[in-house]
């Protein structure tokens, strides 16, 4: 079975393979939701480490918003880059297994590209992945995972995908 990288390189409809789009990188991130329980802090960041296999990284409130009690700096989500085999690996894990996981799955809305060739997918509940069935079903968050490519379009950015076996709804 080729994996993603093989597949990438043999698109059809460009002459030479250098031309075909790629996949640059992947971001997972994932907001805390409420500032009081510092408890959700660490099972953002634990789970998030798990679930891609590198340290999450802290990201900060850029303003200040007094309705939400929050400060400029104050700690309101977590983020994970990955690029390299770790990135394969991940993609491979959510196109094979995770999303086949998910609740009344029907495909992925290809609308969800923008113009400059990246693709975000909003994910319900992290316990989609196998890594973290295990544990305690009330700590659950949702997770957005950005693909960004070297596509040019939107549409460019569908065609790549689909290639690649993204389960596109129909």
């Amino acid at each position: 079975m080729p994996t993603l990288k093989e597949k990438a390189q043999k698109l059809p409809g460009y002459k030479n393979p250098m031309q075909t789009p790629r996949i640059l990188k992947v971001v997972v991130s994932a907001g805390v939701g409420s500032f009081k329980d510092k408890a959700k802090f660490k099972i953002v960041e634990d789970r998030l480490a798990r679930i891609t296999g590198q340290k999450a990284a802290p990201r900060g409130a850029k303003v200040s918003i007094a309705s939400f009690k929050s400060r400029t700096g104050d700690i309101v989500g977590y983020q994970v880059t990955l690029r390299g085999a770790r990135m394969h690996e991940f993609l491979d894990r959510l196109i094979n297994i995770a999303l086949p996981r998910t609740k009344d799955f029907r495909g992925i809305n290809p609308t969800a590209a923008d113009e400059m060739g990246n693709y975000t997918l909003g994910i319900k509940e992290h316990t989609i992945f196998p890594e973290t069935t295990d544990e305690e079903l009330k700590d659950v968050f949702g997770l957005a995972v950005t693909i960004v490519t070297t596509a040019q379009s939107k549409q460019e950015v569908v065609e790549f995908l689909t290639h690649l076996g993204f389960p596109f709804k129909k």
